[in-house]
């Protein structure tokens, strides 16, 4: 399995807010301009995110993106769902009836564990946590350039 470009880009847009939780709005171009993402790109990814109820959006001169959750509430699971959809590596465990083989092959389960394995771990990261560990990569790239 692979995450595409807009899940990896939609995290690091959250984290992005995440650490800027409670300062109010933030503009899209000083996140674009942040992470070396194209603006276009990034306004295409706040839709599913607003639309999903992540990401509150302002209007004006004082607008811009928020979190509409404190970041401790706010899974990487549902950031990666909204994005990517549901982890499921293969059609037949979300749609049995994708594959005839479905009752006798032998790794079907395998590829329905993985992919809880992968809900679950996603499910326990917040972008809090993932905020402290920003922070404190941060903190130790500034200490090894001093």
């Amino acid at each position: 399995m692979k995450l595409s470009t807009r899940a990896r880009y939609g995290v690091r847009l959250m984290i992005s807010l995440a650490e800027r939780f409670g300062e109010g709005s933030v503009f899209l171009k000083d996140i674009a301009a942040e992470q070396g993402i194209s603006e276009k790109y990034l306004s295409l990814i706040v839709i599913p995110l607003r639309s999903a109820g992540l990401l509150l959006s302002t209007r004006g001169a004082y607008g811009g993106y928020s979190l509409a959750r404190d970041p401790e509430k706010i899974s990487l699971k549902e950031v990666v769902d909204v994005l990517e959809g549901e982890a499921c590596l293969v059609d037949c465990v979300r749609e049995p009836s994708a594959c005839p083989r479905t009752d006798i092959c032998p790794t079907r389960e395998i590829w329905q564990t993985v992919g809880k394995k992968i809900s679950e771990t996603l499910g326990e990261i917040t972008l809090g946590s993932l905020v402290v560990s920003s922070l404190e990569k941060k903190r130790i790239v500034a200490l090894e350039k001093e």
